[in-house]
């Protein structure tokens, strides 16, 4: 049996957290599985190294970043290799490079290309534990590359799959996919199951145990993720293809809380063909993630439109907007506003989901300002400052509690 583990900063954000690690490996080895491992940092250690390229500059290159910041989960796989050793396991680090993980040209946020297992795979015939640096690889011009924040995961999901193994775990400091985050509702409940479709809604909306990219990853690759806690022994959330099973009964699966939103609003905006599009490809071109969006019915030749942004790239939004000032009166810019979404495959086959999320806030006078949907999420903006309320009411009146 061949199982890819990962862990996070948290896991091994110390030596005696390595340690730990170490001896959660160790075990997994004597009970017959073969194992890679994918590493992250020790927790803190990519903020330190960011902080330490600030001093010199504020806007560094980014093929040295890639260098200076790849260095962490390096430090972290030789590190536990060493422990490995002396308990008496054969363990080897490999960074991303000699993992064989390579990569497209983009430095900070690299996308995987290809992985070359022939290496991995001679490690483990020879009986190795193999300790792999998450986060990085290489392009084809042999330069490192790194994979964005919470790259390990998409590491360990992309080996998993290149390897073809039995199945990924991803250890991080819970222990498992809640229905919503338990600092918020105390009465959230660990998920036993959830399906790739639900898990990438959540990821993508701001549940932050999964990296989006790598459960994507997952689903096309088809590797079944195990999400699990290494400070503790508890059997962890499966997140895999949904079977259907159960599917007519189960109509929410979690809601999800992103307070890291910024509402673009353009009132009075010249109604011609095309004003749209040159507005959300010149955001676009400076790299803004526009998530929602909605647009008023045309009057006397203006029309209104409203979207959102991380609230880290509004600025960058107001430099675009003020290159269209002859094509609209006003831009204001709200950054006290919180996205908050219901997600489900069971919303599928039901009707009146939404309209109960929406009466349920309306009672506790809570203003939906925007509102998006799917086949298996709604999503809404609301006023920041009743976000946490928003996801208790949404978690109490769908009995995610129980």
């Amino acid at each position: 049996m061949l199982v890819v583990q990962k862990y996070g900063g948290t896991s091994v954000g110390g030596l005696e957290r390595i340690e730990n690690v170490a001896k959660r490996v160790a075990k997994s080895r004597e009970e017959g599985s073969d194992l890679v491992i994918v590493v992250s940092a020790m927790s803190g250690e990519t903020n330190k190294l960011i902080d330490y390229a600030n001093y010199f500059s504020k806007n560094p290159s980014k093929r040295e970043m890639d260098i200076l910041l790849s260095s962490g989960e390096r430090v972290t796989a030789a590190l536990l290799a060493i422990a490995l050793q002396e308990m008496g396991h054969s363990a080897v680090a490999l960074t991303g490079r000699q993992a064989g993980i390579r990569t497209d040209k983009s430095h900070t946020y690299a996308r995987i290309e290809t992985i070359n297992t022939d290496r991995l795979n001679s490690e483990i015939s020879n009986g190795n534990i193999v300790i792999v640096a998450g986060f990085q690889g290489i392009n084809e011009k042999g330069e490192v590359t790194t994979l964005g924040r919470g790259g390990s995961d998409l590491s360990a999901v992309a080996l998993a799959g290149a390897l073809k193994a039995d199945a990924c775990e991803i250890y991080s400091d819970v222990d498992g996919i809640y229905t919503t985050d338990p600092r918020i509702e105390p009465k959230a409940k660990k998920l036993d199951f959830i399906s790739y479709e639900e898990m990438l809604e959540l990821a993508s909306l701001g549940a932050k145990v999964l990296q989006n990219r790598s459960v994507e990853l997952a689903k096309k690759m088809g590797v079944k993720i195990v999400a699990k806690s290494s400070f503790s022994e508890n059997d962890g959330t499966v997140i895999a293809e949904s079977k259907g099973e159960n599917m007519e009964e189960v109509l929410v699966s979690g809601i999800a809380l992103d307070k890291n939103q910024a509402r673009v609003s353009l009132r009075g905006v010249t109604d011609r063909p095309g004003i749209a599009a040159e507005i959300f490809s010149k955001l676009a071109d400076k790299s803004i993630n526009i998530d929602m969006i909605i647009q008023n019915a045309s009057e006397n030749g203006t029309t209104n439109l409203g979207f959102t942004v991380p609230q880290n790239e509004i600025e960058s939004a107001k430099e675009v907007m003020e290159s269209f000032d002859h094509d609209l009166e006003s831009a204001d810019y709200d950054e006290s506003v919180a996205k908050v979404s219901i997600v489900g495959v069971g919303m599928k086959s039901h009707s009146g989901v939404a309209a109960t999320a929406f009466s349920a806030l309306a009672k506790n006078g809570i203003n939906i300002e925007m509102i998006s949907t799917s086949e298996i999420k709604v999503s809404m903006i609301i006023d920041e400052k009743f976000a946490e309320l928003a996801v208790r009411v949404l978690h109490e009146v769908y009995e995610l509690d129980k």
